[in-house]
């Protein structure tokens, strides 16, 4: 899934896509490189990041979903919360929610049955702004399951069907360093409830701190990103893209699509290896 950031704020590429065209020729590059999906966003989810209104985040997106629908091989998703973007970008174009919310929004539920498009549930617990303020838990893996059951069961009750629905454990929403290597040590967990598994460890904090690259700084005077310490991530994301492979990533939501594409592809050729 090649991430696709039509925001000024985005932690790794904020400013970079905003002009309509730019957005469009690179989601067309980002196909050329072995994107199977392209993630539409138009509200950043870096932690703490204000929210936008849905007038604005529908501003951003439509234009480019709207001109990529007739050019793009490959399916869109847009990534948002809200039901109402949700349906504009799905009458406009999209194929897929990519909610970060898992459903918070009430009346998500009912647009993605009625759509019938495919939903990914993804964990987080507070808001962007609020969910890296000191994020504690007893039991990592018990309590997200908990969590995410509780929103395939809200997902299920509104007529979402089951073959329509994947999962997020939200790798670096709401979780510090511990919990996202957990997350990525314990991803088999999340397998046997038996839904299709995303993960979206891409140029993350946690891989900076890893290496010791800087912190993402978006959003500078030129309202691009100006953190060079994104793109010194790219072995980090290499190894946690590996590793979640491995563990039974079905899908993994990436910047840098044609070296994480060859990554994957040799990850999934050694765990189908027969003999």
């Amino acid at each position: 899934m090649g991430i696709l950031n039509v925001t000024p704020d985005s932690f790794s590429d904020g400013g970079l896509y905003l002009n309509p065209r730019r957005a469009v020729s690179h989601a067309l590059r980002l196909q050329e490189e072995g994107a199977d999906l392209i993630d539409v966003g138009g509200e950043s989810t870096r932690p703490g990041a204000r929210p936008v209104s849905a007038e604005e985040e529908m501003r951003r997106i439509l234009p480019v979903i709207e001109r990529l629908a007739g050019r793009l091989k490959v399916p869109i998703s847009v990534d948002t919360w809200k039901a109402k973007v949700a349906g504009a970008a799905i009458r406009a174009g999209a194929a897929l929610v990519n909610d970060v919310t898992a459903l918070r929004d009430p009346r998500m539920p009912e647009l993605v049955a009625r759509a019938e498009v495919p939903v990914i549930l993804m964990h987080m617990r507070g808001t962007p702004r609020t969910m890296q303020r000191r994020p504690r838990y007893r039991r990592l893996i018990p309590e997200i399951i908990a969590e995410l059951k509780a929103s395939l069961a809200k997902a299920r009750a509104a007529g979402i069907r089951k073959n329509r629905i994947l999962l997020d454990p939200g790798i670096g929403f709401g979780k510090g360093l511990r919990e996202n290597l957990l997350l990525l040590k314990n991803l088999s967990a999340f397998k046997r409830l038996g839904y299709p598994l995303v993960i979206g460890p891409s140029r993350k904090s946690f891989i900076g701190h890893l290496l010791g690259t800087p912190p993402h700084a978006a959003g500078g005077p030129s309202g691009a990103a100006s953190d060079s310490g994104s793109h010194d991530r790219l072995m980090g994301t290499t190894a946690a893209v590996a590793l979640g492979v491995a563990h039974g990533a079905d899908i993994v939501r990436v910047h840098d699509v044609a070296a994480m594409r060859r990554v994957a592809g040799v990850a999934d050729a050694i765990l189908r290896a027969a003999g």
